[in-house]
Parts: structure tokens; C-alpha cells; sequence
């Protein structure tokens, strides 16, 4: 039988989340002139984003290794073909995603990055893990470069950029979602109104909170 592609690149995985680990007192220090309240506003603006995002340039704000193994779950159990993630950073939900991807047999996984330092830290990863065939980073606003040449039908969509982003984002990709489409938000408690689309009965979605920060949800027609 052969070794699913998410076991072999367990070694690599555990050397970008132990780095995610270290990297949290950059994370700490980027911040010591910010109270939290003004963090969280931050968070939920749609223009200081920008400024929140700058100073964490260098951190790799990677989903946790619970959630990399949800990813790489629903991809598989879905038979996913078409992903698309918000949020690329280092590359370690993308990682988990491809992965999906090349046990699926095939498939194209489009992923946006705002930092180009970061976008460069995912190929090469990528690269080390023998999937960047399978990934196209697109570099810059994702309200930009995803709003053009995304797949007909999405299987699943990854939200773990900016947060108020997140209905935007919904917008750009909402047509091409099949039924059953997955959509996996990280940290939706800061997109209220994300939240309250997906949640309302008769918008087309199910969703439910999962674990402690991830919004699951399922496109039902």
C-alpha cells in the first residue's frame, strides 16, 4: 500500500510547526506598544489589517496540527480537486491541503499571500515537500487575485488571511462553490459578519463551530 504523501512529509511538518512555536515571542514583540482590544480591532478593520499583517511578517501564524489534520481529512474524504485558500503564510495548511491533493490523484490548489517574503518561505517549502506542482501562490490583495481564473467548481475553500476579509472573500469564490462544498474558517470569531452569512437559515450554507477557533462549513445548494 502505498504511504499516504501527509506521512512522509511528517518530518518537515514538525520542523515548520516547532519554528511556529519559536516564533511566538516575535509574535509577542510585535505587539508590545498594542493593547489587546486594539489588537482585535485591528483584527476585524478592513484597513488595519494592513498594519496588523506588517508587523507579522516573519511569523509563520500556522493553523494548529489539529486543524492541518482536519484539512487534510475533508480534502480527502470530499475527493477534493479544486482548492482554494486565503492566507498562505509559510505554507503549512497549504502543505497539509496539496497533500490531500497528490492521495486524491491530482488536482490545483490556488492559495493568495499578501507578503511577498512569505509567499517565497511557501514555495520553498512546497518544494521541499514534493507538492509545489500541484500549488499556484498568487502574490498580493487576495480581493485581486482571486477574483479571476479560479476553477469552475471549488471543492474546498480554506479562509486564514485577514479576517475581515472573509465575506469578501466568500463573494469572489460563492458561484463556483458545488453543493457540498466545504468551506474551513480559521479564527471566524473575529468576522462577525462572516459568521452571521454563514449562520443565517436560507443563505444556502450549514455551519457550525469546530474545536476552539474553526468555522465549518458545508454549501448545501
Amino acid at each position: 500500500m502505498t504511504t499516504p504523501t501527509i506521512t512522509s512529509l511528517a518530518p518537515l511538518l514538525d520542523r515548520l510547526f516547532d519554528q511556529d512555536e519559536t516564533a511566538r515571542d516575535v509574535m509577542r514583540a510585535a505587539f508590545t506598544d498594542v493593547t489587546d482590544a486594539d489588537r482585535v480591532r485591528m483584527m476585524r478593520s478592513k484597513t488595519g489589517y494592513r498594519d496588523l499583517y506588517a508587523r507579522l511578517k516573519d511569523a509563520p501564524l500556522a493553523v494548529s496540527r489539529e486543524t492541518g489534520h482536519l484539512l487534510y481529512m475533508l480534502a480527502r474524504s470530499s475527493r477534493a480537486k479544486a482548492i482554494v485558500e486565503f492566507g498562505t503564510s509559510f505554507g503549512i495548511s497549504t502543505l497539509h491541503l496539496a497533500a490531500a491533493l497528490r492521495d486524491n490523484g491530482g488536482g490545483r490548489l490556488i492559495t493568495s499571500e499578501f507578503e511577498p517574503s512569505k509567499a517565497a518561505r511557501a514555495r520553498e517549502n512546497l518544494s521541499a515537500g514534493g507538492l509545489i506542482d500541484l500549488v499556484e501562490i498568487r502574490e498580493g490583495d487576495a480581493l485581486e487575485t482571486l477574483s479571476a481564473d479560479l476553477p469552475d467548481q471549488i471543492d474546498l475553500v480554506l479562509l486564514d488571511g485577514a479576517k475581515a476579509l472573509y465575506p469578501d472573500i466568500l463573494d469572489l469564490v460563492e458561484d463556483r462553490l458545488k453543493p457540498g462544498a466545504i468551506i474551513v474558517a480559521d479564527n471566524a470569531d473575529h468576522s462577525p459578519e462572516y459568521l452571521a452569512r454563514v449562520r443565517k437559515p436560507g443563505n444556502g450554507y450549514m455551519s457550525t463551530p469546530f474545536a476552539e477557533d474553526v468555522e465549518l462549513t458545508v454549501r448545501i445548494h
